[in-house]
């Protein structure tokens, strides 16, 4: 079975239409995931609808909630003040706080962190990756959502330098 260009349009604009926010299809070898993205700068617009196709083995039988997008827009850069580490996403991914859904973040504004403590996950075809704090000192602050796609050296979390 193949994909026409208007069973294509169709499908995007069911997901359009839908209060459903991501959707996994599979014919045969193909697997796409469809995601809406509320990242229009003007309320009034529809979201815009995004195709990627994937590989075989990364496609949920149960999607997990969407995560949305933690985009940084021109204006909005993060100022590090001096004395402070930014932890960064080692790679293009979903941001965890907590080990599992309901579970203790890992840590939180004010908890003090040793260099080899984990902050955060970045999770990428089902592997999720351990983020480490760095260095010693305490959370100054949490920069992204939880459960929100991060890019390739985003900052994640502010760590005030210090002895703890």
């Amino acid at each position: 079975m193949t994909l026409t260009h208007e069973d294509v349009r169709k499908i995007l604009e069911i997901l359009d239409e839908s209060d459903c926010e991501e959707v996994y299809l599979e014919f045969g070898d193909l697997k796409v995931r469809l995601r809406k993205h509320g990242d229009s700068p003007d309320p009034e617009k529809p979201a815009h609808t995004q195709a990627s196709p994937q590989a075989a083995d990364t496609v949920d039988e149960e999607p997990a909630a969407p995560a949305a997008p933690a985009r940084r827009e021109p204006g909005q850069e993060v100022t590090i003040p001096a004395g402070v580490l930014a932890v960064t996403a080692p790679m293009l991914g979903t941001f965890y706080r907590a080990p599992t859904p309901g579970a203790r973040p890992f840590v939180e504004v004010g908890d003090k962190v040793q260099p080899d403590d984990t902050v955060c996950l970045v999770e990428v075809m089902k592997l999720f990756n351990s983020v480490r704090a760095g260095t010693a000192g305490t959370i100054e602050r949490i920069l992204v959502e939880n459960a929100a796609l991060v890019e390739y050296g985003q900052p994640l979390i502010l760590i005030r330098k210090g002895n703890t």
